[in-house]
């Protein structure tokens, strides 16, 4: 699943407007026009290929997305002396992006350990609280597990069953 894919099945879960999409890329700093959202939101065939119809989100594109939902979600955190006014990218290039998706998702709609386990269980799938621990913790940590495509994926589908019935 890659970073497109995300966003798609994001947006539809969560019933975002093109709008609020630009809105929340803005909020991640990245300046991203509504026509641009389209275009990163249409799905092609062909990935691999640059093409006009669509732009590749990177993962740096996704983790300020991500950040900015947060912001959208639950408003600006003003920050503490001596930290920085935007969080540093949390994301590195070999980074499993599904880890950050939950942990994200997670912190901007204010979900419990239980929540998600029921957002799991609405997707069909079943997961224990030690496996969603192992996938929320830091990477590097010993119980440190890397989420697969589908558990994110399950994620996505059980977020759009709660959220759009």
């Amino acid at each position: 699943m890659d970073n497109n894919d995300i966003l798609i099945r994001l947006r539809y879960a969560m019933e975002i407007k093109n709008k609020e999409m630009a809105e929340i890329f803005k909020l991640g700093s990245v300046d991203v026009t509504v026509p641009d959202v389209i275009k990163i939101l249409s799905k092609s065939d062909d990935y691999d290929a640059e093409s006009d119809d669509q732009i590749k989100c990177n993962n740096s594109m996704l983790d300020s997305f991500l950040n900015g939902f947060i912001i959208f979600k639950r408003g600006k955190q003003e920050p503490k002396p001596g930290q920085p006014d935007m969080p540093e990218p949390t994301i590195k290039k070999s980074a499993n992006v599904n880890n950050l998706l939950l942990k994200k998702v997670k912190i901007a709609l204010a979900l419990t350990t239980d929540d998600m386990l029921d957002i799991f269980e609405k997707a069909g799938i079943t997961v224990s609280k030690g496996e969603l621990g192992a996938f929320l913790r830091k990477e590097g940590h010993k119980n440190y597990k890397e989420c697969g495509d589908k558990y994110a994926r399950n994620f996505l589908k059980g977020l759009a069953v709660k959220y759009r019935g």
